[in-house]
Formats: structure tokens, sequence, C-alpha cells
């Protein structure tokens, strides 16, 4: 994986922010950082729980053989990474047999009972994921998605059927496990909803989905070997944390996330969590968008290119996908193609991504970021999930923020509960 920084910033500044940089990754090593109780991410790789590792492929082995469809239902940290993998792995038309549906992540009764009524008559299990098991879109998906299960196979059969990723030891979903006998994996605690893609709260439903989750582990060790230094001249996780500090303080606002697969877009709606929600506080931090070209150069392409002077890209280009096609030859040629005739879409794609890095950067002076990946496999993307978890560590303390607490995300469900009529609110 290489780092392009296309001179956004130069080698002098990079130094200047060594001092920061030698402090801060000796803090998030030695857990003395604010919000030091959910480091636990920073080892994870080496440190994860082989004996729930074993227990997650042997039950993924049998929901792949006794069931059509598992539904995952969390939300945020615990459905985003599972889903970005997911699509990004297995893409957006997998022909992988076992289907995989998200669920728990919304309040909308048109999603939801959809879900529901797709769900009649067919084979599925179910994977819930929450830390106290009181998330309520979450909560409410899983009664209606335990009542339709146990409807259809009786409450015996279902307790086969049902799955849970939560505290080792308390909270409500805990105890439903503990009563009714749900097979569990721990969500641990120090380690936040956004940060868990590589605990059980991903690897569980990946697994299921045919992911080879031993080679996420593995990529992410490899990344955690990379990266646990202070080295600014070759740690580009570190360079990218601080190229994003210093243009935040250089007036570009806006971080726009791009990617040229569609079945990537998920990943960026991961990064928008974990950079928004860790950062987004005492009225710092950039903001975190995303777009999917060549798709959105349609729409959003004018802008970027010409308008308001407010952000910079970070774009994740992928060098060789999974599966190509050949563009054919046509004897009219009235789309005037034929001079691609016997070319890969792989060779267009890669060719669209330099003209517009070019057009973004000479001509509409946008900064770019671009990181080069040669191939999104399993181990690629689980070195991708680590690097970008520790840059996100180290830009929030060089922001001098928690990166680990959500303090606003509390307002708006005080306010929707008093409205719901909760008690005590």
């Amino acid at each position: 994986m290489k780092l392009q920084l296309n001179n956004l910033i130069n080698e002098e500044i990079i130094r200047s922010y060594q001092k920061d940089v030698t402090r801060i990754n000796k803090m998030i090593d030695d857990k003395t950082g604010a919000g030091n109780d959910f480091l636990g991410w920073v080892d994870w790789p080496i440190d994860y729980d082989k004996a729930e590792l074993n227990k997650i492929l042997n039950d993924a082995k049998y929901v792949r053989e006794n069931f059509d469809i598992l539904v995952v239902c969390g939300i945020g940290g615990s459905y985003l990474g599972a889903r970005a993998a997911l699509e990004a792995l297995n893409g957006l038309k997998s022909p992988d047999k076992m289907e995989i549906i998200f669920m728990g992540q919304t309040f909308s009764p048109n999603y939801v009972a959809q879900v529901l009524n797709y769900l009649k008559g067919k084979k599925f299990a179910i994977n819930v994921i929450s830390k106290s098991g009181t998330t309520t879109e979450t909560s409410i998906s899983f009664r209606l998605l335990k009542e339709l299960l146990e409807s259809q196979v009786g409450k015996e059969a279902a307790r086969k059927a049902i799955y849970a990723t939560t505290d080792k030891e308390k909270g409500a979903l805990k105890t439903l496990c503990n009563k009714e006998g749900y097979a569990t994996y721990v969500l641990p605690g120090n380690i936040g909803g956004r940060f868990s893609v590589l605990t059980a709260v991903g690897l569980f439903p990946l697994a299921c989905a045919g992911i080879d989750i031993q080679a996420m582990l593995a990529g992410a060790a490899e990344a955690r070997e990379l990266y646990d230094n202070d080295d600014l001249k070759n740690n580009i996780c570190y360079r990218y944390a601080i190229t994003r500090d210093y243009l935040y303080r250089h007036n570009y606002p806006v971080e726009l996330y791009v990617t040229y697969e569609p079945q990537m877009s998920q990943i960026s709606e991961w990064l928008k969590q974990l950079f928004g929600e860790s950062e987004g506080k005492e009225k710092k931090a950039l903001f975190p968008a995303s777009v999917t070209f060549s798709t959105d150069l349609h729409s959003l392409g004018q802008f970027i290119q010409d308008g308001s002077p407010i952000m910079f890209e970070t774009i994740l280009n992928v060098i060789n996908p999974q599966l190509d096609v050949k563009i054919p030859h046509d004897d009219e040629d009235l789309d005037g193609l034929n001079y691609l005739q016997g070319k890969d879409l792989a060779f267009v794609n890669q060719k669209a991504f330099e003209g517009t890095l070019a057009a973004h950067t000479k001509d509409g002076g946008v900064p770019c970021n671009v990181f080069t990946i040669d191939k999104l496999d399993a181990k690629a993307l689980g070195h991708l999930f680590y690097l970008f978890m520790r840059a996100c560590a180290m830009s929030a303390y060089l922001l001098e923020i928690n990166p680990f607490n959500q303090p606003g995300v509390e307002i708006y469900k005080k306010n929707m509960f008093h409205l719901l009529g909760k008690k005590g609110y």
C-alpha cells in the first residue's frame, strides 16, 4: 500500500510535526491519552482471542450449511465495518450462496417491513450486535426478527439460529442470551463500536459470507507492525494524519473520500463514521464526505472542480480489480468506441482516475491524497482498516480531542426518548 501526497505539504512541514507525533505515538502505545480505556484495538490484531476465533469459524460453517440468509442486526459501528468489508470483497452482486441482509440500522417502517416480508418462509439466522442490548433501532428490529423466526420454526429451533455479539458479562442482551441459551461472542469492553470491525462484530458475519477473516487479521497485524513507530519518512499512516491536520488548519474544512468502485462506497461510509464521530467535538474537526467516481463526476464533479475551495480529496485507488471485462468491436461504430476495442474496462477506469486527478490538482487546485492498493483482498482490507483507525487516533490527539467518546450523540437520544414517552425522560 502506498500514499501519494501530490505535493500537498512538503517534508519540512511533515518534520515540524515530529515532536507531537513522537509524543502521541507513545501515548497510544502506553494507553495514557484521553479515552485510553478504549485503546484495546491497538494490539488486537495480535492479542485477539484465538479460542473465540475458532468458535466463530465453526459457527459460521454451521450457518452456511443450514441457512440461506444471515440477518445482521446492528447500527453504527456494529454494522458499518462488516457491510463495508462484505461489499468491498464480495461485490454488490455477490455470487456467494449465503445472502447477508442488514437490519437494525434504521427506524424506517418501509425498510423494516420490506425485510420482514422478504424473510417470510425463508431459512434465516440472526446475528444481533449490541454492547448494551438497549440500542433502540437494533432492539426494535431484533424483537421483530425474533418474533418472526420463532413463529416460523418454533422457539427451540430459533435458539440455534440466533447469535449475539455483546458485552462479556452485563447488559440486557447478555441477560437474554443467558436465559435463552443463544450463542454469544464478545464485543470487548475496551474497544468502541467504530473501532470494532476486526472483532467478532465484523468477523462473524464476514466468516458467514465466506470471507477469509484470518487473512484480514493478518493484514491488520502487518499494518500494526508497519505503523507503530514515529518514523515520518516512511510511516504513511502518520503522514496521512499530519496532512489532514495541516489542511484543516489551513482552511480546508472538508475531507472528501473518493473511490472508483461502487462496491467500495460503504468503506467511505465507515470512514465517515470513524473520523466524524471520533473527531467532531468542541466545534473542531474536518467534515467527512464521500463520492464514487466516475458516477459522481456527472453530479458533483463541477463543484469539486470549480466550486468553493473548501475540500481536499482522499482517494482509494485499486489498481487490479477482482473482475474485468473487455470492450468489444462493433462494425458500425456509431458510438465511436472502436478505438477502445479489446481494452479492459480496468484500463478505462484507471485513465479516468488519472485524468480526474490531473484536472482536480493542476487545474482545480484541489489537494489530493492517493492511497494506491494493488488488489483489494481480505488481507489488504484488514491492513486498510487498521491504518485508518491508527491515523484517526493520531489525528484526534493532534486536535487535542478524545477520539473515543461521542457526547453529542446522547443529546438527540434524550430528546427522542422524551417525545416517545420513555420513563425517566
